[in-house]
């Protein structure tokens, strides 16, 4: 069992004028203490959760008309032992898929049967759009995979001398650890030649990342080694094929009636940090604390490592409205959409249901009002969809690092920033560990409309939305804009030019029921 470990929650704690925080831990203290919440069901859509992590199991939503394992689709709802949630990326058979192509590879295969080795000049002008859109998906799909393939290469060859390094130094140097101490007392003792200059090396490198153990670079090259590969290997590789152990016909757009129960799946590493920033049991005294202490949070697999297909996040939404509820965290996101209108026929449904959907936007440094990302917070039509709040990333220092160099912005598109860079919560395990991404700023979000609705229940979709983006703390603080040195005032970043704020946000709320009770 690991400690509390709220000190680490950065984003818990009160903005001053050096941080940015979103004052949880204080709005449960003033402003909530003698107020008795009702449970709101959040849905997380994402590449899966582990159900049994100490700090989630007493959380989770639970079926209430399913019989867990019996084999039967008890509620009579579509799908069998959903007791737990879904998984629209797994074969009946209990396999699932892990890995997928990147939607523009996708398109690119589709496209390549009908218009490699043709001439544009020949095709008819209704052809030639689509012509276009077939050299630009190969043109990037070549591009990203020989670039992934020489990035993989490369750092499989640094981590495969840096651990042989390491290893032989643990032996020469009698330890079951490498850290700075250890390395800085070799450096300093050490006359065999052969020896300091690889712990010099090591310290270096050290150094340079700002850690104090040869475990964490170990571990940080491991993750990397595998992204590179995912990337060369599976989502730009248009040989790849790992949607056929899910049994559907993919191109069928109605189709509902697939997937499994399993919503952790082999690799829920992102959906569980993401849940237990959310809602991780408050009351344990274990591990992390999350946003909000009434959640019970509805699993729904449905992003693979690679990009999620529109069917399937069509089905989740559709599934978790559905089933309840009432709050959906989006974690996810593309730059293609070639099925958009069924992404949008289900955010229309979930709209007419009073859902309310936050949405992460994305972590490629771009202005998303002139970029392409998907699921877009607007409509094909152009009009904004008005139960969706799409999120950035911040990070802890009131300075110009406030804004998180990898996040999308966006003055019209973007309505709110919140802590996403350095966030402290659960992986598969039971274990915890720090991760950065609007995918984490997203669910922050979340938990704070989770709070609002479980204390004020009355509150509509629309009344947390204008609570939210009203209450958020506005920062003027001179930043670098994401993926350039441009000066910008951060202000200039999202709809609202501001950071979400619980405290404000509740305090909002309670004004406006105090408000509302003496005009009765």
């Amino acid at each position: 069992m690991a400690a509390l470990a709220q000190e680490t929650q950065w984003y818990l704690q009160d903005k001053t004028d050096n941080t940015a925080g979103i004052s949880v831990e204080r709005t449960y203290r003033e402003l909530l203490k003698d107020r008795k919440p009702t449970p709101v069901v959040v849905a997380v859509i994402d590449g899966g959760i582990d159900t049994t992590h100490e700090d989630l199991r007493r959380v989770l939503w639970v079926n209430p008309k399913e019989i867990a394992g019996n084999g039967k689709d008890d509620d009579k709802n579509g799908y069998v032992d959903d007791v737990h949630g879904w998984n629209f990326i797994g074969g009946k058979d209990g396999r699932n898929v892990d890995y997928e192509t990147a939607e523009v590879t996708r398109l690119y295969v589709q496209l390549k049967p009908k218009y490699e080795g043709k001439d544009r000049k020949s095709l008819k002008p209704d052809q030639q759009k689509e012509y276009d859109l077939y050299v630009k998906t190969k043109a990037e799909v070549e591009k990203n995979q020989s670039q992934y393939k020489a990035q993989y290469q490369g750092i499989s060859q640094f981590a495969a001398q840096f651990t042989g390094a390491v290893s032989m130094l643990k032996k020469a140097l009698n330890v079951t650890k490498l850290d700075t101490l250890t390395l800085r007392k070799a450096a300093d003792t050490l006359t065999n030649v052969s020896l300091k200059r690889p712990v010099l090396g090591i310290l270096q490198i050290l150094n340079q990342q700002g850690v104090a153990d040869t475990d964490v670079v170990m571990g940080e090259l491991e993750k990397a080694n595998d992204q590179l590969k995912a990337r060369a290997e599976y989502n730009y590789n248009p040989e790849f094929d790992g949607r056929s152990v899910v049994g559907d016909n993919p191109s069928d757009m109605n189709q509902r009636d697939y997937g499994n129960a399993d919503i952790a799946g082999s690799r829920p590493d992102h959906g569980t940090h993401v849940a237990g920033i959310i809602g991780a049991d408050r009351t344990n005294n274990l591990g992390v604390k999350g946003i909000a202490d009434a959640v019970q949070i509805m699993g729904v697999r449905a992003v693979p490592d690679g990009d999620e297909r529109d069917k399937d996040v069509a089905n989740a939404i559709r599934y978790a409205v559905d089933n309840g509820a009432q709050i959906i965290n989006m974690s996810f996101g593309k730059d293609y959409s070639p099925q958009r209108n069924v992404v949008e026929e289900a955010e229309r449904y979930a709209l007419a249901k009073g859902v309310l959907m936050v949405h992460a936007a994305g972590n490629d440094g771009k202005d998303i009002d002139t970029a392409a990302n998907y699921p877009a917070p607007r409509f094909i039509d152009g009009s904004a969809i008005a139960n969706v709040i799409t999120v950035g990333a911040s990070a802890l220092p009131n300075t110009s690092d406030l804004v998180a160099s990898f996040s999308n912005y966006g003055k019209q598109n973007v309505d709110v920033f919140a802590p996403g860079k350095d966030i402290y919560s659960t992986v598969p395990g039971s274990k915890y560990e720090n991760n950065s991404g609007t995918s984490m700023a997203s669910p922050v979000v979340a938990g704070v409309a989770a709070v609002l609705k479980s204390y004020f229940p009355k509150l509509t979709y629309a009344d947390i939305k204008r609570i939210i983006l009203q209450s958020a703390t506005p920062y003027s603080t001179k930043v670098t804009r994401p993926e350039s040195t441009d000066v910008v005032a951060f202000a200039t970043l999202s709809k609202t030019g501001g950071i979400v704020n619980l405290y404000d946000a509740v305090k909002m709320a309670l004004a406006e029921e105090a408000s509302s009770g003496k005009a009765k």
